[in-house]
């Protein structure tokens, strides 16, 4: 099991701006808790055959553009992270196939747009579940991951390798703290307070007002990670108070944004 190599990553992550990186074992997706939420097909040696380890990479969405949503600056931000997300873990599967460790990047949206979704509500790979897996964060009612320095305003992705490395543990402590607050400003109503596994996402409800946001050039909705107060990023920006928030946002000066877009 390869530390160095391990170390070697952290490192290009750095050299990346890539704040978060977590690895878990390829063999978790096959043991408690999660076995029976992820269908064997999108388990990691489903996908590749050779994995043994499942390397994630986090990139944080910045308050300011979290606040503002649903807006035109929070779907361009949205854009922009998922699009370093997808040439950092480009580079890093490059980067192991190198060091003679097949690896395969899985893009950060494995499923062809909304009307797929609306079809069969489901990514062919669960990044979410991986960061999880990979000692990253907690599900919290949202079903989102809440991490503990950005809480749920990260974006994930993941690749698989055949290259054995040190697997992080499973975050033992829950992250979230039940304030519902997610659940009671959700638009759609989507948001089940139980929290996940138990209840889960209305998923056709999300996707339907998220339709309805795409044709105004302003998805996704962002509302049920932009009220989470979890997150030291919550401390930085000094907004811990998110209890008042709702669709106009939490200050008038956003208005303008969802009206005109930027300039």
């Amino acid at each position: 099991m390869s530390t160095e190599l391990r170390r070697d990553l952290e490192s290009k992550c750095a050299d990346m701006d890539v704040p978060l990186m977590g690895i878990a074992d390829a063999s978790a997706w096959d043991e408690p808790p999660f076995h029976p939420f992820v269908p064997p097909e999108a388990r990691p040696r489903s996908i590749v055959p050779l994995a043994r380890s499942v390397v994630v990479i986090g990139i944080p969405l910045p308050m300011p553009a979290i606040d503002s949503a649903p807006s035109i600056w929070y779907a361009e931000t949205y854009r922009t992270v998922n699009m370093l997300l997808d040439s950092a873990c480009y580079r890093l599967s490059v980067f192991l196939e190198e060091r003679g460790h097949p690896s395969a990047y899985i893009p950060r949206d494995g499923y062809a747009g909304i009307e797929a979704l609306k079809r069969e509500p489901a990514a062919f790979f669960s990044h979410r579940h991986a960061a999880v897996l990979a000692g990253m964060g907690a599900f919290g009612v949202n079903n989102s991951v809440l991490t503990p320095r950005f809480g749920p305003r990260v974006r994930f992705t993941s690749l698989i390798t055949g290259a054995e490395l040190p697997a992080d543990a499973p975050l033992e402590e829950d992250l979230c703290i039940d304030c519902g607050l997610c659940a009671r400003k959700c638009p759609a109503a989507a948001i089940d307070e139980r929290g996940y596994p138990e209840g889960r996402t209305d998923a056709q409800a999300c996707i339907a007002y998220t339709e309805g946001l795409s044709r105004k050039g302003i998805s996704p909705c962002g509302m049920c990670v932009r009220v989470c107060p979890v997150g030291e990023d919550r401390d930085l920006w000094r907004n811990k108070d998110v209890s008042t928030y709702d669709q106009e946002g939490p200050r008038s000066q956003w208005g303008h944004i969802r009206r005109h877009g930027v300039r």
